[in-house]
């Protein structure tokens, strides 16, 4: 495939042979994709910016006493869609399903969070029973949002509809219906209230949550004091440092099939959050890959 982005202008500026398709172990795909947003614009600018910000970052992981990059990351051109959100959907499961299908580990940028049910059905479709594992300020469990069930705000009840099996984490806004249905079916919740001071959720959270894994972050989940640059920002939310200790612990128990990060809102002023979500999906990348982690 030579649909991709070239050294300088790819995830952490790698050159070949580090960035081309055939030689990268990882995939990253940008879905500059906004429909349904609400609140704060901008987060078709997310996936730029997440790039941008990661060819400015050291490339040696000082956790992990490696350059996780050696893998080799290639980064694809932008998926741009300019269609309905139900049509967005089948058009990213698509071509997600293309990559997955070569046996190529995918990393999604967005864009709203509306993407990831088209990333879910093509993860259905090739690995069948796997589970999902939602980071998030949202449940995003409505039906229907604004006229259209397939709205940010409905992700992981497309999702649901496809995999069962989910666990979020993080969650400190819903609305009424949305808190009726979590009890109705006892859906594993993980309350931002219950969780933000402490790592004592950790191993109950993983335990819920099937042998292969998928992982949708919306970075809205940090609290906004360190993620201020999100569409919907909630206070209360996770840390980073906690965050990274859970991605660990989870990715020595599970096997992680891919995972998305998506609502980040650039702002121009401030580029931290551009540079915590790049450095977040690198390390989650090494994490991923590096098998001295592995019990």
């Amino acid at each position: 495939m030579n649909n991709y982005i070239k050294y300088p202008k790819n995830f952490a500026e790698l050159e070949d042979p580090l960035s081309n398709y055939d030689a990268s172990k990882v995939i990253i795909l940008p879905v500059p994709y906004e429909k349904t947003t609400t609140y704060i614009k901008g987060t078709a600018n997310g996936p730029g910016a997440i790039i941008y910000a990661s060819r400015n970052m050291e490339l040696y992981d000082e956790e992990l006493n490696k350059e996780i990059c050696k893998i080799g990351i290639c980064t694809l051109n932008e998926l741009r869609i300019d269609e309905k959100p139900e049509l967005m959907v089948n058009i990213v499961y698509q071509n997600v399903k293309k990559i997955i299908n070569d046996d190529k580990f995918i990393i999604t940028l967005g864009g709203e969070h509306s993407i990831t049910p088209g990333a879910i059905k093509a993860f259905a479709e090739k690995y069948g029973d796997f589970s999902i594992l939602q980071l998030d300020a949202h449940s995003d469990l409505r039906e229907e949002y604004d006229n259209t069930k397939f709205s940010h705000a409905c992700a992981m009840k497309r999702c649901r509809d496809i995999i069962k099996n989910i666990v979020q984490v993080g969650i400190r806004s819903l609305d009424y219906e949305e808190a009726v249905l979590i009890k109705k079916n006892k859906f594993d919740i993980f309350w931002a209230k219950d969780i933000y001071d402490n790592d004592e959720w950790f191993d109950e959270a993983i335990s819920k949550l099937s042998k292969n894994v998928y992982i949708t972050i919306d970075l809205d989940v940090f609290d906004p004091s360190i993620m201020p640059s999100v569409g919907t920002p909630e206070p209360g939310g996770l840390k980073y440092y906690q965050i990274l200790r859970f991605l660990r612990r989870l990715c020595e128990k599970k096997n992680v099939l891919g995972f998305d990060v998506m609502e980040l809102c650039p702002n121009k002023d401030n580029a931290s959050s551009d540079f915590t979500a790049a450095k977040i999906a690198y390390k989650l990348i090494g994490y991923v890959f590096d098998k001295s982690i592995k019990k």
